[in-house]
């Protein structure tokens, strides 16, 4: 057993098709054109890329950028979009950080954003191939817990990993066995 924490990565674009990609999408993007003017009074550079290369102090619209998408995010009442079990239900987040990839101020379609999601601690019990038997939270002192299965897949990482102490089975919950 293993005491884990998963991040997943979704990127959202001109092509993404949901609601709330879609909002988060034309908030950043204003916010983008808004705030990228301070490192770009005169209008000379197009792109995040080239702003950044200019100014590094353009690099705080990572920052700057993750308030427009906030209101979107809390939203969600801390589940991933897009990520679920193996049951169809959704995993929850804890701590979500915002990202820039790319944008353009002059072409709506260049412009790229990630929001990782980062779960809370979960008990990596077993790994069969690419999925994965978790329980919320340590339940390594416990002789029973909930479980779900997870499938490991494009843009999900185990960000976070400790191995726990297997539990003796002469003494589970207090109590001992002979």
């Amino acid at each position: 057993m293993a005491l884990i924490k998963l991040a997943y990565r979704q990127i959202i674009t001109a092509s993404s098709a949901g609601e709330f990609e879609k909002k988060v999408f034309e908030a950043t993007y204003q916010e983008f054109l808004l705030k990228s003017q301070t490192y770009n009074p005169f209008g000379k550079y197009k792109t995040f890329t080239e702003l950044k290369a200019h100014d590094g102090r353009a690099n705080s619209l990572h920052y700057k950028m993750s308030f427009a998408a906030g209101h979107f995010i809390t939203m969600l009442d801390n589940y991933i979009p897009n990520l679920k079990d193996n049951l169809g239900k959704s995993i929850k987040f804890e701590l979500p950080q915002f990202e820039l990839i790319e944008s353009a101020i002059d072409n709506l379609y260049v412009h790229q954003v990630a929001i990782i999601y980062t779960t809370g601690t979960l008990t990596l019990i077993n790994q069969l191939g690419e999925f994965m038997i978790l329980a919320e939270g340590d339940i390594s002192k416990l002789t029973a817990a909930s479980t779900f299965i997870l499938k490991m897949q494009q843009n999900l990482s185990i960000v976070s990993y400790q191995e726990t102490e297997e539990p003796d089975l002469k003494e589970l919950n207090g109590i001992k066995y002979e």
